[in-house]
């Protein structure tokens, strides 16, 4: 058998087209990717929930008012509790399977939310925004591998593209929550203690789930393996799938045995395939998502609009603009494939990026010209964004390491986005401050063109591949194997460096 003929390749799906309907249909399948992505849908209130209630937390907190330093520690004190829940997170993964590592995250964001919503004073409100932090971290990195390692190889982007979707539409509901709070009293503490409502959804359902098959075969934990199996594949597909794993399990187990951070390193395709990972996630962030997220209410009254409700509402029509993009994005992956995707995407918010710079540049009190400009731009950078590299380095990095490898370099590629995040997020506002919001967007403007650059030289296309067909990508880079078969790889190059 070739490899064209393998299940999940594309050739496969040019001889069988209607198996890759039929997965779509399967309600097993879609309710494992809807539960799995709820841990992105904390991931995405979260990220919006604050944009907004930092508004009102400025009214009540004269500290805070005061202080643009604080401001970014209420921010980002989320991202670092995510770094540490990340680094973490692929551990926990690796030895407690993706179920577990869920539920030990939603327990931690519940805490965290609880927390937020009593917090009597600047610093016990930083403190529940670390524990929520964590437990984002933690299914940041596990929600992506569930539902990659339950999919068949033919909707895999489509449906790890999903979980960004409901980051997405997290930012929505939590713009949403943040306008029907803005006459409460109270109004910041609803905001924040609400996102405890799907972590508890979450936590009750993922109870009813199983682990991932992948990671059951690997524990030899086959009979549970094949009861999953059997609900994701009809049966002449079930048996090819089930001798794989089986063949393959037993060498993972063996692999996986000594296993350490410092391992990615030793072997040159694991190495190659994190500084790919790693470096989409770095570039995610540096290219200024979450400047736009995190303080589009703030950049909305930077370029004119004082109210608050009109910066809610404002900001509300960008967030649902990421949502509609993310959707487009779930079809286009599968369809344009990662790498083009990721390359049009880029473009795009380059584009989006100047325009912005031109209309904080150029802005002045007496025109409401540049100040609309401002808010275009926010939506054209959202609109490129979304469908592109809002999913593909989540879906990238749910994809290219071997199974051995999956969990370790999930967390540390993870963990690469949110310092990433962190970085950015902390520094946003004193460099806005410093230089003005128009020499920023400069700035997120030029690491845009390296970002274009480092996905046009270093990113392959994993459209359509199996596990085991995009590990034979990196072997053939590192070690300049060219062969028509991509099995005779399979073994080889295993603890060179």
């Amino acid at each position: 058998m070739t490899i064209q003929s393998t299940p999940g390749s594309s050739g496969y799906l040019d001889l069988y087209p209607e198996r890759k309907m039929s997965f779509f249909k399967n309600p097993y399948i879609l309710l494992l990717t809807a539960v799995a992505g709820i841990g992105g849908m904390l991931f995405g209130y979260d990220t919006g929930v604050i944009s907004g209630a930092l508004l009102y937390i400025k009214d009540d907190f004269e500290a805070v008012r005061q202080s643009n330093f604080l401001q970014e520690t209420i921010v980002s004190m989320a991202i670092a509790g995510a770094i540490v829940g990340a680094a973490g997170g692929g551990w926990i993964n690796d030895a407690y399977g993706r179920k577990m590592a869920t539920l030990i995250a939603d327990i931690i964001f519940i805490f965290g939310a609880f927390g937020m919503a009593a917090a009597k004073d600047p610093y016990v409100l930083i403190l529940g925004r670390f524990l929520v932090g964590l437990g984002v971290g933690v299914a940041s990195v596990t929600a992506p591998v569930y539902i990659a390692e339950s999919s068949p190889s033919e909707i895999r982007g489509s449906l790890v593209s999903t979980n960004v979707l409901m980051i997405t539409a997290g930012q929505f509901l939590s713009y949403l929550i943040n306008l029907a709070f803005t006459q409460v009293p109270g109004t910041w503490r609803w905001m924040l203690g609400v996102s405890a409502v799907p972590a508890i959804v979450q936590f009750i359902l993922m109870l009813c789930l199983p682990e991932s098959p992948r990671w059951l075969f690997i524990k030899n934990r086959k009979n549970e393996a094949v009861d999953v199996l059997s609900k994701i594949y009809d049966f002449a597909r079930l048996e090819d799938e089930v001798d794989f794993l089986t063949s393959q399990s037993e060498q993972e187990r063996q692999r996986r045995k000594n296993i350490r951070f410092g391992d990615v390193f030793k072997s040159k395709e694991i190495r190659l395939a994190f500084l790919v990972g790693a470096g989409l996630q770095a570039f995610q962030q540096f290219s200024g998502i979450n400047t736009v997220m995190y303080y589009s209410p703030t950049i909305v009254q930077m370029a004119g609009f004082h109210s608050k409700e009109l910066a809610l509402l404002l900001s509300l029509i960008v967030a649902g603009m990421n949502a509609v993009g993310t959707i487009l994005g779930i079809y286009l992956i599968d369809h344009a494939g990662r790498r083009k995707l990721a390359l049009s995407s880029l473009a795009g918010v380059l584009a989006s990026l100047i325009l912005l710079s031109v209309a904080f540049l150029n802005q002045s009190s007496t025109n409401e010209l540049y100040g609309w400009l401002a808010v275009l731009g926010l939506a054209l950078y959202i609109a490129f964004f979304s469908p592109g590299m809002g999913p593909v380095p989540w879906t990238v990095n749910s994809e290219i390491y071997p199974e051995e490898y999956r969990g370790i370099c999930g967390g540390m590629s993870a963990t690469v986005c949110w310092v990433s995040n962190l970085i950015v997020s902390q520094s946003f506002l004193s460099i806005a401050e410093a230089i003005g919001l128009g020499s920023t967007f400069l700035i997120l403007a030029g690491i845009c063109v390296f970002a274009f650059l480092f996905v046009l030289m270093y990113v392959p296309e994993t459209k359509g591949l199996t596990f085991d067909e995009v590990e034979v990508i990196w072997k053939e880079r590192a070690w300049g194997k060219n062969t028509s078969d991509s099995r005779n790889l399979l073994g080889e190059g295993e603890n060179q460096s």
